[in-house]
């Protein structure tokens, strides 16, 4: 098994992977969230390009990238995630903002509920006790990209709330050299 960034000596084969647990927004909430990201990208003019709506997504816990995906990983984290008891709660993406070095601009929220802060440390415990290493750091900022590549920084402004019941999280296989969407390959229920 070879997997990138931890140290194994193998020679990465097969298509990348890159692993992570994600809120997932509805098909409903998506094109709000493309409508408010024309609409501060048209103010603004960053450059870059847009996120495509179906890769809209708040990264919780990131496993890592590995080439191939180790199966046994894919069912540990499986494991993890339906451990996990958290309660269901309202996300208001209110804000958008970039990060410095990061060449992205982000829609998030000016003040995170702490339904979102109590499932990712419920998520990044049962994660450990079933010995799935995480890449996440534990300062956690969520957010919800919108626009790579961008010549522009730009500081915390709000918009016009969009509400958020979150009601799930999932667990999402990204394999970037493909272009294709995002595959949910798990999904569980909060409340």
């Amino acid at each position: 098994m070879a997997q990138l960034g931890l140290g194994f000596d193998d020679a990465p084969t097969g298509e990348l992977h890159r692993l992570f647990f994600a809120l997932w927004p509805d098909e409903a909430l998506r094109p709000r969230i493309a409508a408010t990201a024309v609409s501060v990208v048209s103010e603004h003019a960053p450059g870059g390009r847009p996120l495509k709506p179906d890769r809209y997504h708040v990264t919780l816990q990131f496993l890592g990238d590995f080439r191939p995906l180790p199966s046994s990983l894919v069912e540990d984290a499986k494991a993890a995630a339906a451990a996990v008891r958290s309660p269901a709660f309202e996300l208001s993406l209110d804000e958008v903002g970039s990060f410095r070095g990061a060449n992205v601009w982000w829609i998030g929220s000016q003040h995170a509920p702490d339904g979102l802060r109590a499932l990712f440390d419920a998520l990044g415990r049962s994660l450990a006790q079933h010995r799935v290493p995480v890449k996440s750091s534990a300062s956690f900022v969520p957010h919800l990209t919108v626009q790579r590549d961008v010549r522009r920084f730009i500081a915390p402004t709000p918009v016009p709330p969009l509400p958020w019941p979150v009601r799930e999280f999932v667990l999402i296989d990204s394999q970037p050299g493909r272009g294709t969407p995002y595959e949910v390959i798990g999904r569980w229920p909060l409340g």
